[in-house]
C-alpha cells in the first residue's frame, strides 16, 4: 500500500521496535484512517512445523469483547436438531437440500458450519467446496457438535477458530477498531494465551517466532512475544 493516508499511518509506527501490547493497541487504533470500521488482525509466526501432524496448532476460543462482525451461521441437520437449530437462531437450517444448494450452485452465503456428528457423510459430498474456503465442520473447531445451540450462540457470542496456515502462522481477527483500546486488549490476551496452550508437545525451541497486529488498510506493528 502506498497511499497518501497509508503513508502518514506508517509514519508512526517504528517497524524496528517491538511495543508492549497496550502500547500496540494504542497505535492501532492512531493509526486506522479508513472511513469504514477496520478489522483488527493477529498474525502470529511460529516456531513449529506445520507439516508434522503432531505439529498443528488449531483450536476455538470466545473472545471476551466478540468480533464486531454479525456471524452467518449455517446448521445442517435434521429432526430435533434442525428444531433446535432454528430455536437458537441460525441463519440457515437443512439438510440434503442445503448440501445440493452449495454443490450445484457454490452457494457460501454464510460464515459458519455447523453439523452434527452423523451427517459428516452427507456434508463429505461438499467437502471438496468448503474445505479450501475454511468452512468444513470439524470437532476440533466446535463445529461438529450435537450441542447444537450451545455451538451457535458461542459463535454468535464472539467464538473465533485459529489454525496454522501455510509458512507457520496463524492469523485470526480479533475485533474492530471501534472496540478500543481495553477491548482489544483483552481479545488480543485471549487469542494469545489460548495459541501458547495450544503448543504442541513436540515443538522445540522459541515457539512465539513473532506477533504483529494490522488493521484493514493500516501498516502492521510488532508486538513482544510473551
Amino acid at each position: 500500500m502506498s497511499g497518501k493516508k497509508y503513508l502518514e499511518s506508517a509514519k508512526l509506527v517504528d517497524q524496528t521496535k517491538l511495543y508492549e501490547p497496550q502500547e500496540a493497541m494504542n497505535l492501532l487504533v492512531k493509526t486506522a484512517y479508513a472511513k469504514f470500521d477496520e478489522t483488527v488482525e493477529l498474525h502470529v509466526r511460529l516456531g513449529v512445523d506445520g507439516r508434522q501432524a503432531d505439529q498443528q496448532v488449531r483450536g476455538v476460543v470466545v473472545l471476551p469483547a466478540g468480533t464486531g462482525k454479525k456471524l452467518k451461521v449455517l446448521v445442517i441437520a435434521k429432526g430435533d436438531k434442525a428444531d433446535e437449530a432454528i430455536q437458537a437462531g441460525a441463519d440457515y437450517v437443512g439438510a440434503e437440500e442445503i448440501i445440493a444448494k452449495i454443490a450445484g450452485q457454490n452457494w457460501l452465503d454464510f460464515d459458519v458450519c455447523i453439523t452434527t456428528s452423523d451427517m459428516m457423510g452427507l456434508i463429505g459430498r461438499v467437502a471438496k467446496v468448503l474445505g479450501p474456503k475454511g468452512l468444513m465442520p470439524n470437532p476440533k473447531s466446535g463445529t461438529v457438535t450435537n450441542d447444537i445451540a450451545k455451538a451457535i450462540k458461542e459463535f454468535k457470542a464472539g467464538k473465533v477458530e485459529y489454525r496454522l496456515e501455510k509458512s507457520n502462522i496463524v492469523h485470526c481477527p480479533m475485533g474492530k477498531v471501534s472496540f478500543g483500546v481495553d477491548k482489544l486488549l483483552e481479545n488480543y490476551t485471549t487469542l494469545i494465551d489460548a495459541i501458547a496452550k495450544a503448543k504442541p508437545s513436540s515443538s522445540k525451541g522459541i515457539y512465539f517466532k513473532s506477533i504483529s497486529v494490522s488493521t484493514t488498510m493500516g501498516p502492521g506493528i510488532k508486538i513482544q512475544a510473551p
